[in-house]
């Protein structure tokens, strides 16, 4: 406990307003730096810590967002659409094959694969330009 030197009501009274002070700054800080300390887990910010061009290319292999996404999406997908009515044993192979590739592939490896097949079938014939005929008309003409 405190000892604080107090002799009369006046100085009572000092002190009391000067704890007052003091627990009323204390509060505000505490409330300051709580929402400060709150607000970097809000969706937003944690949208912009962790889904940066720089997080999704492959930095290391500790910390490569598309990768590990992949390793758990890939398995999934290729059991549910392309091996549906297989066997179990079809089944994990599949999933233990997939689940290294996913994590295998990254960014770069995925636009360049988009952009193949985007490649495929975005190939079209070039067209023909009109070609400007010149009747000999000047444009600044009445009669053009």
């Amino acid at each position: 406990m405190k000892n604080y030197n107090i002799r009369n009501l006046k100085d009572l009274q000092a002190k009391k307003l000067e704890l007052k002070v003091d627990y009323t700054l204390k509060q505000t800080m505490l409330k300051a730096d709580g929402k400060l300390y709150l607000k970097q887990f809000t969706i937003g910010a944690l949208a912009k810590r962790f889904f940066t061009p720089q997080n999704f290319l492959k930095t290391d292999d500790k910390f490569n967002l598309s990768g590990t996404l992949l390793s758990y999406v890939l398995p999934f997908l290729m059991n549910k659409t392309i091996f549906r009515g297989s066997g179990f044993i079809t089944k994990a192979i599949v999933g233990l094959a997939s689940g290294k590739v996913g994590k295998s592939l990254d960014v770069e490896h995925l636009s360049a694969m988009f952009n193949t097949v985007k490649g495929w079938f975005g190939k079209s014939k070039p067209r023909k330009e009109k070609k400007f005929i010149d009747y000999g008309i000047p444009p600044d003409s009445e009669t053009y």
